[in-house]
């Protein structure tokens, strides 16, 4: 009996080791499919980083130029000197790339505060259009408007170039 109490023991021990190593392996997993995931979200915030994005507007002023936060308010919502804001349609690349290096807010938390404004009346969000094109033509037909393109994009004569992101 004590023969086999020992023995028991012995079978234990291994199984636990065994558990033990297979524990090991499930926690060196999860961390390396949390170090893809994070790299992969910090790769696309670099992508990101490194476009630029112009914001134009329609303006009898030439020399007109905004700040960051100035557009950044203008966009949520905010007035200023009489122009009202464009923008992409959601969803659309260079929106995603205006939002993250000028609003510095996530498409999903400016969905949910122009819900707020909406439902609450205080606010409607700015026009969209779909593409680069709508974007010059509306800029062009619409005095005190504002909207952003993407560096390299030809700016056309009647728009300005009120601030270019970093």
């Amino acid at each position: 009996t004590a023969y086999r109490r020992q023995r028991q023991m012995c079978i234990r021990d291994r199984a636990r080791k065994s558990l033990s190593s297979g524990r090991r392996v499930g926690i060196l997993m999860r961390c390396l499919v949390l170090i893809v995931l994070l790299s992969s979200t910090v790769l696309a915030h670099i992508a990101h980083a490194r476009e630029r994005v112009l914001v134009v507007a329609n303006s009898a002023e030439s020399t007109l130029q905004l700040s960051k936060s100035e557009i950044r308010n203008l966009f949520m919502g905010g007035s200023l000197d009489g122009l009202s804001p464009v923008e992409f349609e959601s969803g659309t690349h260079i929106r995603k790339v205006f939002n993250t290096q000028v609003i510095g807010l996530p498409e999903s938390r400016i969905q949910s505060f122009w819900a707020q404004m909406r439902f609450s009346g205080r606010s409607n969000p700015p026009s969209n259009v779909s593409n680069i094109e709508e974007m010059v033509t509306f800029l062009i037909e619409h005095e005190s408007s504002v909207g952003y393109l993407p560096e390299g994009t030809s700016i056309p004569n009647g728009l300005t170039v009120v601030y270019i992101s970093i």
